[in-house]
């Protein structure tokens, strides 16, 4: 089982990112050691998740949610999927 997860970091920014195990990941990102742009931002906190049985299509979803805007995260993060629908259609948004 794999993950890809969403953050948000102490600034209000999000970090997207993939793990096979979503706690130790979580501490590991609050502990300064999972990644250099998290370290400067802790605390974080897991704000959204997925669940793949494959490691190979977390890393693909998580290759899809890094192209995504700000507002399309937000969408998705908030469940809202016509607003993500409507993001979808118009690059500009």
């Amino acid at each position: 089982m794999s993950f890809v997860y969403i953050l948000r970091c102490c600034d209000n920014s999000l970090y997207v990112g993939y793990t096979t195990d979503l706690v130790l990941r979580l501490r590991k990102h609050n502990e300064g050691f999972a990644s250099s742009f998290t370290a400067k931002r802790r605390p974080v906190r897991i704000v959204y998740s997925e669940t793949f049985e494959s490691l190979e299509a977390a890393i693909a979803r998580e290759r899809q949610l890094k192209r995504w805007t700000t507002k399309k995260k937000e969408a998705l993060i908030a469940g809202d999927l016509t607003k993500l629908r409507q993001l979808s259609r118009c690059r500009n948004r």
